[in-house]
């Protein structure tokens, strides 16, 4: 996509225009995924159709096209809402930074979540966006780790913090959710964000962050100032030596 083949060497130098375009592009296709959830849920609730069945159930070939559909299918408005904001924030952030290569990382994601369930979770029908949340924010999270990256982590903690019990819905506590799902997205996510840890990603850096860099700069011309002083200190004396041995 032409529009992602920008990236500026200079953070100081963005295109305004640019920047802008590329944040509303990477609005669009969150809005674009969490109205399609929210309308799949108003029509099951105004014609009284169930489509649950269109989950993933696990090791069954009944349950294989629940690896598409099943995060499109909740349980009732508050299952949708609590998965909505999540969801639209976490895929938001994922194409701002990651931008070429946002939409391979997501359909992984995406896939990946369903298809672990589909292995390993247990007989029932397995519906919801959450292990898809899951596996964004446990690969926005570990990334942040990995490239040291406070934006990364500051927003996915920010998620996780208002997403409620995201840590604990990774155990067995309630039988009426899925654990599995859960647990297997944010394995995808944490394999995937080693597998792209060596995609370099644009970062503006905070003023703190630069001033950080002068200093440590700063300490390391001091340092090899003073190493030169001390060799060539040295090398006076060594002379002095042997000026006074002849």
């Amino acid at each position: 996509m032409r529009l992602f083949n920008y990236y500026p060497s200079n953070p100081r130098r963005l295109d305004p225009d640019m920047e802008k375009k590329i944040f509303f592009h990477s609005l669009v296709f969150p809005a674009a995924f969490v109205f399609a959830f929210w309308m799949v849920e108003i029509i099951e609730v105004t014609t009284s159709v169930s489509f649950v069945k269109l989950g993933v159930y696990p090791l069954h070939w009944k349950g294989l096209p629940g690896i598409l559909f099943s995060p499109f299918i909740h349980s009732d408005f508050n299952h949708l809402m609590s998965n909505s904001i999540p969801f639209f924030l976490l895929l938001f952030m994922l194409i701002y930074y990651y931008r070429r290569i946002s939409y391979q990382i997501f359909f992984l994601l995406y896939f990946l979540s369903g298809i672990t369930v589909w292995f390993a979770g247990r007989e029932a029908w397995h519906i919801g966006a959450s292990g898809v949340v899951y596996a964004m924010a446990a690969f926005h999270f570990v990334s942040g780790i990995i490239r040291n990256d406070v934006r990364l982590l500051t927003f996915s903690v920010v998620v996780v913090f208002l997403y409620g019990g995201l840590i604990w819905g990774v155990f067995p506590i309630d039988p009426k959710i899925s654990w599995e799902g859960h647990l297997w997205g944010a394995i995808s996510g944490i394999v995937l964000a080693f597998y792209y840890r060596k995609y370099i990603i644009r970062r503006d850096k905070f003023d703190w962050e630069d001033e950080e860099d002068e200093a440590q700069q700063l300490e390391a011309a001091n340092q090899e100032l003073e190493e030169s002083n001390s060799s060539v200190s040295t090398t006076a004396a060594q002379d002095g030596n042997n000026s006074n041995n002849e």
